[in-house]
């Protein structure tokens, strides 16, 4: 397989149990096939040699270079922030799934992995800014309201509301 981004040879190398495509005698960029990404995107994942390595190299990313193209299907990829990362951009195949890391980019990833929490306020501000959001939620409340009078107020045609007295 070719790198994406430098056009050299990518070879096959074990992160622990994971083989991903590696660029190493060009950028040192990662390609992950798909769901391969998720099993070493924090620090307690993979081990091995080649990981080691790959983890201390340094970021090299060209922020303005165009989408890539998939090694794989030979369609542009989409750049996006990583989800877990709320700072991480990674380029992702939406066809085939894979994902490939820029140099440095999977330290990165695993060193700012938000936690649950964070996650979750993350996401919160991310719907925040949706103004739907807002307005699905408010219905989603009146329709529990109605619902909970309703039940309340039809209690007394259900049988159990005779045998047990509610």
């Amino acid at each position: 397989m070719k790198c994406p981004v430098c056009s050299a040879a990518m070879v096959e190398e074990d992160f622990g149990g994971v083989k991903v495509d590696v660029c190493r005698q060009g950028c040192k960029g990662i390609w992950f096939d798909w769901m391969e990404l998720e099993k070493l995107d924090e620090n307690n994942e993979g081990c091995g040699k080649a990981l080691k390595e790959a983890l201390n190299w340094q970021r090299v990313n060209d922020e303005g270079r165009p989408p890539v193209d998939c090694p794989k299907c030979g369609l542009p990829m989409h750049i996006h922030i990583y989800k877990s990362s709320k700072e991480i951009n990674v380029d992702e195949c939406y066809k085939c799934g894979g994902f490939f890391l820029d140099s440095g980019e999977l330290k990165l990833i695993r060193d700012n992995t938000m936690t649950d929490e964070e996650l979750e306020v993350y996401a919160e501000s991310l719907m925040s800014d949706v103004p739907e959001f807002g307005k699905a939620q408010q219905d989603l409340v009146k329709m529990k309201r109605r619902n909970d009078a309703i039940r309340n107020y039809t209690r007394f045609l259900r049988a159990s509301y005779y045998i047990t007295g509610r």
